[in-house]
């Protein structure tokens, strides 16, 4: 069996979701492919991840439909965020002192994402979200795309769009080669009540062989996360509930009082990507797939919703000016916007991130001590809390589209 679309798109993630949103209006037939069953996609478990959100990626959300859709007391703010190096109490200092001044951005639950986009899409006409498949291979042809379901169905695209994972088959299957680095750590995310108040701050400690970091939540509790190695992982997952209370206490030595797990403990794998291309011939790259950034930095799903404005902005010029929506020309100014937005951050918060990684030698620890001391000179320091906020300052147009 074969069906016609204008746009397949591995993966409905939130990336994937958001994009679809984005053409809303346009008139384009889109097929969403995803290998989660419709209840889960519509439905998602909480797997613990809070997601750091700058004013443009609430913007792009608000114009979509899906901000309306997550409820308040889902919305964490974060004016605040504090980084230190090692057992020093020095600390790199960005934002605004307790709940006074504006927000350096806002947290929200991954599943409540989403969730809202989710159900933004799935009354979009002209979209079909197709669960429990998944794009198999992929084929452009001298007319067009096929697109080989893991059922066999064969789908027909002027575009096929890979949003799924760095670690995307797709892309390779396409010769796009990426450069991947695998820290060997797993993420562990918890959330945690604690008796001292954390003032709308996040923390992020670079101790010597793990990284803490804790993220403001409402009611007084926060996100504990720590980054470790794979085998420290195995062993605190093991852990009872009061144990692991005790340990992360420990770890974090105090600083919000007795830590208590109030939800489950999950674990990813610490692995980076950035694509070599982000487009190829009738195909295009989004999120995780074409940048992987490193969780610490907290710009993953802002770069997503970034690489996904720009896309559907040269999509939507295209139907304008009356041209095909897989063209060369249009792809490749899709793609040299998103590079612009990312690949120096991509590159910064890399050469940090690994040295951060590294271990206590002296030379480690003198370059660790002297990035906080750069970072805390006023004019980096407002930067760096302007890019926080928004990772690219040309905003969406008044009607909320982009293109607008």
């Amino acid at each position: 069996m074969e069906r016609a679309f204008d746009v397949v798109v591995a993966g409905a993630g939130p990336v994937g979701l958001a994009f679809a949103a984005s053409l809303a209006g346009a008139g384009l037939r889109i097929a969403l492919v995803d290998p989660q069953a419709e209840a889960a996609l519509a439905d998602p478990a909480d797997d613990g991840r809070e997601i750091a959100l700058t004013d443009r990626s609430v913007a792009m959300l608000a114009a979509s439909g899906a901000w309306a859709k997550i409820p308040a007391g889902q919305v964490a703010p974060l004016r605040r965020m504090q980084v230190l190096n090692g057992p020093s109490d020095y600390a790199m200092q960005l934002g605004h002192g307790g709940t006074g001044g504006g927000m350096l951005g806002r947290f929200v639950p991954n599943h409540w994402l989403r969730r809202s986009l989710h159900a933004v899409v799935r009354d979009l006409p002209g979209v079909a979200v197709l669960p429990g498949l998944s794009v198999a291979a992929v084929q452009a042809q001298r007319r067009g795309t096929v697109a080989t379901l893991s059922d066999g169905q064969a789908l027909t695209a002027a575009l096929v769009v890979a949003a799924d994972t760095r670690r995307s088959r797709l892309r390779r299957q396409q010769g796009i080669g990426a450069a991947l680095h695998d820290y060997r750590q797993r993420m562990l995310v918890c959330p945690v009540a604690h008796p001292l108040p954390h003032g709308e701050t996040a923390t992020a400690w670079f101790e010597y062989g793990q990284t803490l970091v804790t993220l403001p939540l409402n009611g007084g509790r926060s996100s504990a996360v720590l980054t470790v190695g794979e085998a420290d992982a195995a062993a605190l997952l093991q852990m009872d509930d009061a144990g692991f209370g005790r340990e992360l206490t420990r770890r974090y030595r105090g600083r919000l009082g007795a830590m208590r797990p109030v939800g489950g403990r999950h674990a990813v794998p610490v692995v980076t990507a950035y694509a070599a291309r982000f487009v190829g011939r009738r195909f295009a790259l989004l999120g995780d797939a074409a940048v992987g950034m490193h969780p610490t930095t907290a710009h993953g799903f802002n770069f997503g919703m970034l690489g996904q404005h720009a896309l559907a902005r040269e999509l939507r010029g295209a139907l304008a000016a009356g041209r095909n929506v897989a063209d060369p020309a249009v792809l490749a100014r899709y793609e040299a916007a998103h590079r612009a937005e990312t690949r120096l951050f991509f590159a910064g918060a890399e050469a940090l991130m690994r040295l951060y990684a590294a271990g206590d030698n002296m030379p480690a620890r003198l370059l660790r001590n002297g990035a906080l001391r750069l970072g805390n000179l006023p004019l980096l320091r407002q930067a760096l809390a302007a890019r926080m906020r928004d990772p690219d300052k040309n905003l969406i147009g008044p009607a909320g589209r982009p293109g607008a």
